[in-house]
């Protein structure tokens, strides 16, 4: 029986919806028993009326002037899309009996519209701004009809209805020049002006019912406050609309359809969105009273805002949106990248002690092989230095330097980056180098060289002591033994006699071969042992003085990377021979 119910139904719907007998918009009128299919919609004087505007369907809004009224003005006011409205005059040749108009059950402007009569069109127009027609009153209107329809999606508008020559004084005004202008663009701040409301200006100190409210977005300028409302919910809005299509399921949805179609008057929302309450807060707004200028800060650098200035009638409930400006916000000041270039030593020195220090360096390695060596040593006593290569924004390696050489090798990318960041907040104790121009001091020492043929990071002695043979200590010459590595590398001695009363000096380990006087260096000598165990190398150093002390230092010549010093070794000539 349930079934033959609802065949039954929705046969007699689709009946009513294709048949011929359905009566068409100019018929004649119907028995005085017949309820309006389409409730008329009065719009008041003096009051915002806000109606909603389902997609492709017009809206009729009516009313009647006063018979001695000198003009009119209506202004319409779409939310955040393009809308088409009109303004039409309707007369009647005959005005309807007053026993029809009581005694019918159709509205008065109805009966009116299903009249004969001439109408007669006194103001269109389309587009997402406000909109004011004014004008003197129409000669024998009966009635006025006010149209709007939305092609594009269902939206919403207000229409304000004012008799009366002048502005209505329901909606603020705009001065002459109503954009926003940009008065400085930093970092991290824009700072905003515009020209000042005649509607402020006009008032006295004490009233405080007006204020501008600026609104800051990164996607766009939104046309009226109702525009930025929706398009801050916009995404809010969708998924709460999906949440109610899962519950309204309905099991006539031809016949659903057909009513939501043919029905002209659809529920008014609770709260008009330009209503004074405290639905602004969910905007973000920033509301400063009447001035007239206003820097908002705490914004993301290199980054393009969107900013829009509302003045507020709280009192009245309605707004006014100035032009909208937009700007970028200057990018962060980045630190300058040094190009290393091929086998360049370098000194890197932190001037900022005060605070932690960074420096920035990029290596392209020659070759198809793209691989290369880095080696870096830090002058200072105690201290590390952070170092931490990349490529393509992808860390490859972090680790600390200290005041052992590091070794760090590269392979497969056409560029790396080298960062270099000093740690710990206390000040770096570096080190002097004569050879730098004005004693200028370093932290630490770096080296970038392509390895063409290398498949790693070079051998390095087992240790770094230098020996002396007492039994090979004579007047004029010494004997010293040292560990090398079994690649073939070239090593160079170097001395320095020590005065009367001086004590043994260790020279730094980052100083090498070019901080001393060519005058110390005494021998230079290739050496190659396959054998790691078996690395030593001796040079008898001639040429000295009885009875004098001196420093001698071997250096690690190589090819790739920092030359390797070891440690200083003092020994002191014999007296007597």
């Amino acid at each position: 029986m349930a079934l033959v119910s609802l065949s039954w139904c929705i046969g007699a719907a689709l009946a009513l919806f294709c048949g011929s007998s359905w009566p068409q918009a100019h018929s004649a009128p119907a028995p005085e028993n017949e309820v309006p299919l389409r409730p008329t919609t009065w719009l008041p004087e003096g009051k915002i009326t806000s109606v909603t505007l389902p997609k492709g369907r017009t809206r009729r809004l009516y009313f009647t002037l006063k018979k001695k009224a000198p003009a009119m003005s209506v202004t319409v006011s779409p939310c955040d899309l393009p809308i088409e409205w009109s303004l039409a005059a309707r007369t009647l040749k005959d005005k309807p009996l007053k026993s029809l108009q009581w005694s019918t059950k159709k509205s008065m402007p109805e009966v009116w519209w299903r009249g004969p009569g001439t109408e007669e069109k006194m103001h269109s127009f389309t587009g997402n701004s406000v909109d004011t027609y004014r004008g003197p009153p129409y000669p024998h209107a009966s009635i006025y009809i006010v149209r709007l329809r939305s092609k594009q999606q269902n939206t919403r508008a207000t229409v304000y209805l004012h008799e009366g020559p002048g502005p209505s004084g329901a909606f603020p005004l705009l001065p002459a020049d109503p954009r926003v202008h940009t008065l400085g663009v930093g970092m991290t701040s824009v700072t905003l002006s515009w020209a000042p409301s005649a509607s402020i200006t006009s008032l006295p100190h004490t009233q405080k019912g007006y204020e501008y409210c600026v609104l800051v977005n990164a996607q766009q300028n939104y046309p009226s406050l109702c525009a930025a409302q929706q398009g801050m919910s916009k995404d809010k809005d969708q998924k709460q609309e999906k949440k109610e299509r899962r519950r309204r399921v309905t099991a006539w949805p031809i016949l659903k359809e057909w009513w939501w179609q043919q029905w002209d008057s659809y529920p008014e929302p609770r709260t008009p969105p330009s209503a004074a309450t405290d639905e602004y807060a969910d905007l973000q707004c920033a509301c400063q009273g009447m001035e007239n200028v206003c820097t908002v800060s705490e914004l993301l650098p290199e980054t393009q805002y969107y900013f829009d200035v509302f003045l507020i009638d709280r009192l009245n409930g309605t707004s006014t949106a100035y032009k909208g400006a937009f700007a970028r916000t200057h990018e962060e000041a980045r630190a300058a990248i040094t190009m290393l270039r091929e086998g360049e030593l370098r000194w890197v020195t932190f001037n900022d002690r005060s605070s932690n220090s960074e420096q920035f360096f990029t290596f392209r390695p020659r070759g198809l092989q793209q691989s290369g060596l880095l080696t870096l040593q830090s002058c200072g006593s105690g201290e590390k230095v952070k170092v931490t290569v990349s490529s393509k924004g992808q860390v490859l390696t972090s680790q600390a330097v200290g005041g052992d050489l590091a070794h760090i090798w590269l392979q497969g990318s056409p560029a790396y980056l080298i960062h270099l960041e000093r740690e710990g907040g206390s000040h770096m104790s570096a080190a002097t180098d004569p050879a730098l121009p004005g004693g200028l001091t370093a932290s630490v020492k770096m080296q970038t060289s392509s390895a063409y043929h290398r498949r790693g990071v070079p051998s390095l002695p087992s240790t770094l002591q230098i020996k002396s043979f007492n039994r090979l200590r004579g007047c004029n010459s010494v004997t010293l033994a040292w560990m090398g590595t079994e690649e073939r590398s070239l090593y160079c001695v170097y001395r320095r006699k020590l005065g009367i009363g001086e004590t043994e000096a260790t020279t730094a380990p980052c100083l090498g071969p070019e901080s001393r006087s060519d005058t110390e260096r005494v021998l230079c000598k290739y050496f190659q042992e396959l054998n790691p165990r078996r690395a030593v190398t001796t040079a008898v150093i001639g040429g000295l003085e009885p009875g004098m002390a001196y420093v001698f230092d071997v250096y690690l010549m190589r090819r790739w990377g920092i030359p390797i010093k070891y440690g200083s070794k003092m020994v002191k000539t014999r007296k007597d021979c």
